[in-house]
């Protein structure tokens, strides 16, 4: 059952203005993305062997990962897609391009053997995702992806909790709700595993300015739609500043690693 899961779709923005934030972000994301590339190398290490005839890279980005999994698999039909078209066009490796949803697939069913995910599930309705990649998959075929935990971006929570009652971060799933999502998907061997990341930046407005350059800062409902004031900025900074360690002001990253097959 899932009902005893909460919905986070009211904390994500709009496929629209999701689409707009990462078409902004295309130019600078990779200058940004030293973690988001990172991430994308750890969840390669964990695939299990496999020859697959197709993989799926879902939510590419600027086609990052597609080097390595054409390495892995150099026989494999690769396909790439965002919901960004700015971010398919940045992919340079030879590959099938596609600009679509990872909730509304424009693949067939049963026409993948790896449906792989790095960092975009976040910003879908992951039950939705989940079946959906259920639905592409073979029988067999492996799913694997990256996504957040609950204490990602945890500094902004506490920068921001005493300046106003703004939204600051997504809500994002637990461990427990993604194995009970994937296994409502019809999803079996689940294999969940968690490590933390962390990004540091020489002072608050160099935090955020990294934080827009990777076109994560979109929110749903409860985020702030007027200009930050001057004072209400400082106190902000002047809060993440208690957070700072030698190697400056950090910025976690609760990174779930998921691996499971239909």
């Amino acid at each position: 059952m899932t009902s005893a899961i909460k919905p986070k779709a009211g904390t994500r923005p709009s496929k629209a203005r999701i689409r707009q934030s990462f078409e902004r972000a295309a130019p600078t994301y990779d200058s940004a993305a030293a973690i988001q590339r990172k991430i994308c190398v750890r969840l390669a290490e964990g695939l299990p062997d496999l020859a697959p005839v197709r993989v799926l890279d879902a939510g590419c980005g600027t086609g990052y990962a597609q080097a390595d999994l054409q390495a892995r698999f150099p026989e494999a039909h690769a396909v790439a897609l965002d919901l960004s078209p700015g971010m398919v066009q940045r992919v340079a490796s030879p590959c099938c391009r596609i600009a679509g949803d990872l909730e509304h697939l424009p693949l067939a069913d049963k026409s993948l053997d790896l449906y792989w995910s790095s960092l975009a599930v976040q910003w879908c309705d992951l039950a939705i995702a989940l079946r959906e990649a259920e639905r592409t998959l073979r029988p067999g075929g492996v799913i694997a992806l990256a996504s957040l935990g609950p204490a990602t971006f945890h500094e902004l929570r506490h920068a921001f909790a005493d300046v106003d009652e703004h939204r600051h971060t997504l809500a994002f799933h637990s461990t427990a709700e993604i194995r009970q999502l994937a296994s409502a998907a019809g999803l079996s061997a689940v294999d969940i595993r968690k490590s933390t990341e962390i990004a540091h930046y020489a002072d608050f407005k160099t935090l955020l300015r990294a934080v827009k350059a990777i076109g994560a800062n979109q929110l749903g409902d409860g985020r702030r739609t007027s200009l930050m004031s001057r004072t209400s900025f400082q106190l902000a900074e002047a809060a993440c500043e208690q957070l700072r360690t030698p190697a400056g002001l950090p910025l976690t990253y609760d990174v779930i690693y998921f691996y499971a097959r239909k």
